[in-house]
């Protein structure tokens, strides 16, 4: 992989700007429900916007265009009455299903062992400041 390094003899991740740059952009907390959609079919913004209940316009808005901006997602102008806009997957975001399915894969396999060690941090927090889980955080 160019400018990201994870061969090193110390061992260390080394993840480049334009990398971590572009992944957060795709798989931030709106960007994986509206590639799901479209994974499925082409979509106008109305029914992404039925589909992901929980994202407002101007997010639904802004992670299209990202995810435009970046070759994953294509805008299509369909001549209708009145004039509607459809979005769908480009070649390149269909690409990503098969790393994006790995990585839910991994997750749902070490889910349990994520939820343990979520549960023992969250129980040393409490005995550490007792009187901030009493407030509530």
């Amino acid at each position: 992989m160019p400018e990201t390094e994870h061969d090193h003899a110390d061992g260390e991740l080394r993840i480049a700007y334009a990398h971590r740059e572009l992944l957060d952009q795709v798989l931030d907390k709106w960007s994986l429900s509206v590639l799901n959609e479209l994974c499925e079919r082409p979509c106008r913004f109305n029914e992404l916007r039925r589909a992901v209940p929980a994202v407002t316009q101007k997010s639904l808005t802004a992670t299209l265009r990202r995810l435009e901006r970046n070759g994953i997602v294509e805008r299509e102008v369909v001549s209708s009455r009145p004039v509607a806009v459809e979005y769908r997957m480009t070649p390149l975001g269909k690409s990503m299903r098969r790393p994006v399915d790995v990585l839910l894969e991994w997750v749902t396999a070490h889910m349990p062992e994520i939820e343990r060690a979520r549960d023992a941090f969250d129980a040393g927090l409490d005995a550490a400041h007792p009187t901030a889980a009493a407030d509530g955080g």
